[in-house]
C-alpha cells in the first residue's frame, strides 16, 4: 500500500482512531489530521483560530509528508477455518479470547471443532459458503464464523437456522450494518415469528427481554458477538457508540394472542406466508419506559401512545426524508382492546403516524439545535424546497400543528409480554442504520428440534 497517494481527512479528536482502524482494516493508507475538541460546541471564533493555527498545519505536514511502507501493513484478516487459535483450560481460553478481542466481557463457551460440528449439522449449507463481506473489517460472513460465534454465545446447536437468518439480515446492505459503529449507539432488536419459537422454547410472556431463558438470551448476545468477531465493531476504534447499549434478548411475538384477536403476526403483515420462520431484525436508539394505559375507549390508549411518540422522536428527524421504521410493542391485553374496537396493527400504524402532531414553532426550534441543516432552518424553508410535505405549511401560524412523522413512517407493531398488565412500549429506530430487514428461516432437510 506504500505506493498509493496518501488520503488525508480532517475531523474531531473523537473519530481520529475509529477512522484511522477503518482505514487500515480497509487497505487504506489514512492520514488524519485532528480537529482539536468537539467542533460542534465551540463558538464561530474558536472553530476560524482552531482551523487557522492547529488544523491548517497537519493538513499541509500530511498532505507533503511522505508515506512509509514500514509504518503501514494491511489488514491480515481473522484466523482460517478449523485453525487451532489456542488450547488450554477453559479458564485460559477466556483470557486468551479477552486479551484477542474476542470476547464480550463475559465468558465465552471455548467454540472446539467438535462443538462448532455439531451446530453445522442443523443446516443444509456448507460450511465455507459466504453470506456477505461485512463492512468495516471486510471480512467474509460464513456459515462456519455463524457456527463458531454461536457456540461462544452459549447458543444450543438447534439455534444455527435462526443464527444463520439473523447473519443473512446482517449481511444484507440494506439493512445498513456498515453504520453499526456510529455514534448513537443503537443495538439491534431481534424479532422472532413463526414455528420455530414454539420449537425452540423462546419465551414471548411475563419478562420476556430479561436475561434467563436461554434461547432469548444466547441468540441475542450472538448477534452482538458476531458483530464484534466479523465486521469487528471495536468499542473506541470502529465502533463510536457515545455511551452503547448492551445486547438485548430476542423478542418472540405472542402469535396465539394475535390469532384470538384477529390480527396477523408480524412476519404476515411483512409479506410472509403463517407458517414460515421469519427474523426480523431493526435498529433501537432507545426505548420509552413501559408506560401504562387505561379506559375503555381504543382511542384514549392510542392518544396516550401518541404523547408517547412525541416524548421520544425528535421533529428533525422527519426533516431528513428518511423512512422510519419504529416498533410498538403492545401486552395482549392493550392490543385486545385495540382490536376489540376494529383496529388493526396498520389501523393503529396510521393513527400514530396522522395523530403525533407538534407546534411549527417548536418543529423549529428542534431543526435549530442539529448539525443536519444550516442555521435558521425554517418550515417554510424545507417545505419549498420540497424536503418537507406542504402540510407542514397549510398556513404560517407559529402555533399551528404540524406532523412530527412522514407520511411513510411505519410502525411494526409487535404483540408480547405479560398478558396481565396493561402496558405499552415504544423502541425508536436509528433512520437508514438497521434498518428493518426480514429473512425466512432456512430449515434443514432433516430438521427435528
Amino acid at each position: 500500500m506504500a505506493g498509493l497517494p496518501t488520503v488525508t481527512v480532517a475531523i474531531g479528536e473523537g473519530f481520529a482512531k475509529s477512522v484511522k482502524a477503518i482505514g487500515r482494516q480497509s487497505g487504506v493508507d489514512l492520514k488524519v489530521a485532528v480537529y482539536p475538541g468537539v467542533i460542534s460546541t465551540h463558538e464561530r471564533p474558536t472553530v476560524a483560530k482552531n482551523i487557522d493555527e492547529v488544523l491548517a498545519d497537519q493538513l499541509v505536514a500530511q498532505l507533503t509528508a511522505q508515506s512509509e511502507s514500514s509504518e503501514f501493513a494491511p489488514f491480515e484478516g481473522e484466523p482460517g477455518e478449523r485453525d487451532i487459535v489456542f488450547t488450554g483450560s477453559f479458564e485460559a481460553v477466556n483470557e486468551h479470547f479477552q486479551r484477542q478481542g474476542w470476547s464480550d466481557g463475559l465468558p465465552i463457551v471455548p467454540p472446539t471443532i467438535e462443538k462448532v460440528e455439531a451446530f453445522l449439522r442443523y443446516t443444509d449449507r456448507t460450511p465455507e459458503q459466504v453470506l456477505g463481506i461485512m463492512h468495516p473489517s471486510l471480512a467474509a460472513a460464513s456459515v462456519w464464523n455463524v457456527a463458531v460465534t454461536g457456540v461462544m454465545a452459549g447458543c444450543r446447536p438447534e439455534y444455527m437456522p435462526v443464527l444463520l437468518a439473523i447473519a443473512d439480515v446482517m449481511a444484507d446492505p440494506d439493512y445498513g450494518l456498515k453504520h453499526g459503529g456510529s455514534t448513537p449507539g443503537w443495538e439491534a432488536m431481534i424479532i422472532v415469528n413463526g414455528p420455530i419459537r414454539e420449537q425452540l422454547g423462546l419465551d414471548y410472556g411475563q419478562g420476556l427481554q430479561r436475561p434467563g431463558n436461554q434461547a432469548n438470551t444466547s441468540i441475542g448476545r450472538f448477534y452482538r458477538l458476531f458483530a464484534r468477531n466479523i465486521p469487528r465493531f471495536l468499542p473506541g476504534s470502529t465502533d463510536m457508540a457515545t455511551f452503547g447499549q448492551m445486547f438485548r434478548a430476542v423478542v418472540a411475538e405472542d402469535e396465539a394472542a394475535c390469532r384470538a384477536m384477529g390480527w396477523a403476526p408480524l412476519h404476515v403483515t411483512r409479506g410472509f406466508e403463517a407458517e414460515d420462520s421469519v427474523v426480523t431484525i431493526t435498529s433501537v436508539r432507545s426505548a420509552s419506559d413501559p408506560f401504562t394505559t387505561a379506559g375503555e375507549t381504543a382511542e384514549r390508549h392510542l392518544d396516550y401512545m401518541t404523547d408517547w411518540v412525541k416524548r421520544m422522536i425528535e421533529p428533525y428527524q422527519s426533516a431528513l426524508g428518511y423512512e422510519e421504521t419504529h416498533v410498538l410493542m403492545l401486552s395482549p391485553v392493550i392490543a385486545s382492546v385495540l382490536a376489540r374496537a376494529g383496529y388493526s396493527k396498520k389501523d393503529v400504524s396510521d393513527y400514530l403516524v396522522e395523530h403525533a402532531r407538534v407546534p411549527a414553532r417548536y418543529y423549529e426550534w428542534s431543526l435549530q439545535q442539529q448539525d443536519h441543516h444550516p442555521s435558521g432552518t425554517t418550515v417554510a424553508h424545507l417545505v419549498d424546497k420540497g424536503q418537507l410535505p406542504k402540510a407542514w405549511r397549510l398556513t404560517d401560524d407559529p402555533e399551528r400543528l404540524v406532523p412530527l412523522l412522514l407520511p411513510h413512517t411505519r410502525w411494526l407493531v409487535v404483540v408480547a409480554g405479560d398478558p396481565t398488565r396493561n402496558r405499552s412500549c415504544i423502541y425508536r429506530q436509528n433512520f437508514k442504520q438497521g434498518h428493518a430487514t426480514s429473512k425466512k428461516v432456512q430449515l434443514p432437510g432433516n430438521w427435528a428440534p
